[in-house]
C-alpha cells in the first residue's frame, strides 16, 4: 500500500480532545465527526483537508482519552495516514482497529506542512517528494497491514470468517 498526499503538520502531544472535541461526541457518525476534526487547533481544517492527505506530528500523538472517535474523525476527514515521532498506545490501537495506517518515524519533525509525501506502508519507506529526503521507519507488522488493507478490524474479521 503506497499512499501519497499533502502534509498537515502539528506538534507534540496532540490529544484526542484536539483531534475531535468532546462536545461533539454525542455522535459516532464518521461524517459528523469529520466536520469538527481538528477545529480547536486548526479551524477550517475540515474544509481544506483533501482525500488522501497525510498528517505529520511530533511525539505522543493521540494522547488523552481512549475514545475511538479521534482516529475515526481523522480517517473520515480524508487523512490516509498519520506519521508521528511517537503515538499514544491507545490511539495507535484504535487507529489500527479502524484501518488508519500509522508510521512511527523519529524524523517526523523534518516533514513540513504543505510538503508532498509518499508512504510505502509495507516497507516503512517515507519519501518527502518536496525536499527529496527519504526516511526509513519500522514497517507495520504484516497482520496489521492486512487489517489496514481490509479497512479495519471488523472488515478483516468478516473476511476471515
Amino acid at each position: 500500500m503506497i499512499l501519497t498526499g499533502k502534509v498537515w503538520r502539528y506538534g507534540d502531544n496532540v490529544d484526542t480532545d484536539v483531534i475531535i472535541p468532546a462536545r461533539y461526541l454525542n455522535t459516532s457518525n464518521p461524517k459528523e465527526l469529520a466536520i469538527h476534526c481538528m477545529e480547536d487547533i486548526d479551524p477550517g481544517f475540515a474544509g481544506r483537508v483533501e482525500q488522501g492527505d497525510i498528517l505529520a506530528a511530533g511525539r505522543n500523538f493521540g494522547c488523552g482519552s481512549s475514545r475511538e472517535h479521534a482516529p475515526v474523525a481523522l480517517r473520515a476527514s480524508g487523512i490516509s495516514c498519520v506519521i508521528a515521532a511517537s503515538f499514544a498506545r491507545i490511539f495507535y490501537r484504535n487507529a489500527i482497529n479502524i484501518g488508519l495506517p500509522l508510521i512511527e518515524l523519529a524524523e517526523a519533525d523534518e516533514i513540513q506542512a504543505g510538503d508532498s509525501v509518499s508512504v510505502d506502508v509495507a516497507s516503512g519507506k517515507v519519501t518527502n517528494l518536496t525536499s527529496g529526503k527519504t526516511y526509513q521507519a519500522e514497517p507495520l507488522p504484516e497482520f496489521i497491514q492486512e487489517i489496514a488493507r481490509a479497512g479495519g478490524l471488523i472488515n478483516f474479521v468478516k473476511g476471515e470468517a
